[in-house]
């Protein structure tokens, strides 16, 4: 106990990091998985912008980058990580890597909510003369948004998760914390401080996430 209020500057320093990371990744990772899902679901086959060869790419895509291991595709990402950041190592860069990698994840978890909408509520809006895209933004989009809320709070804590292993390339936060002054150090009261405070952070995004989905599917 004495060791963890000797750190708990640098504890509170990690906290802070882990929330930085986690919202980066949320914002990056949630817009261009939200891009690749609309796309992927717009384009398929019976889609509201039916076009196979479009569909064929960024479903490869998604399968390819989807499966590969966070560790690995840290490592991989590095080169495009120091284009694009300036750096491959600190919380920027582990925010970037996981919010990439969460962008494939997060496009299937989109494309398969959007295609639970009934298709009658499409042909109803195609009967009323909306083009493809209104029916997209006004129609396809809101209907499946309840869900698309659960998935996004699920990636949350994906990413919360993530954020730990984003310690290998000195990306900081809680996990990092808990591996360096816990776990290495033979400090368990520190390490456990670390835990719970990652696991009342999931806690507060799983409540926070299924009141905002439920408030939105009995409007």
């Amino acid at each position: 106990m004495d060791r963890l209020l000797e750190l708990q500057g640098d504890f509170w320093t990690a906290a802070v990091e882990t929330l930085y990371m986690t919202s980066f990744a949320l914002v990056l990772g949630g817009v261009l998985g939200l891009v690749i899902g609309v796309a992927s679901y717009a384009t398929r086959g019976g889609g509201v912008l039916p076009n196979r060869p479009v569909y064929a790419i960024v479903n490869l895509v998604i399968n390819f980058f989807r499966p590969i291991p966070f560790v690995i595709f840290l490592a991989v990402l590095q080169p495009f990580t120091r284009l694009v950041i300036g750096t491959g190592i600190g919380i920027t860069a582990g925010a970037f890597a996981i919010g990439i990698a969460a962008s494939f994840a997060i496009g299937r978890i989109v494309e398969q909510h959007l295609v639970s909408v009934p298709p009658g509520v499409i042909e109803a809006a195609r009967s009323m003369g909306a083009g493809p895209w209104r029916i997209l933004l006004t129609v396809v989009i809101p209907e499946a948004l309840g869900p698309l809320i659960l998935g996004y709070t699920f990636i949350v804590v994906a990413i919360i998760d993530m954020t730990a292993m984003a310690g290998l390339i000195g990306g900081g936060g809680l996990g990092a914390f808990a591996q360096i002054y816990g776990f290495r150090q033979f400090e368990p009261v520190v390490m456990w401080a670390a835990i719970v405070l990652i696991v009342v952070f999931v806690h507060l995004v799983q409540v926070l996430g299924t009141w905002l989905a439920r408030k939105v599917m009995r409007r």
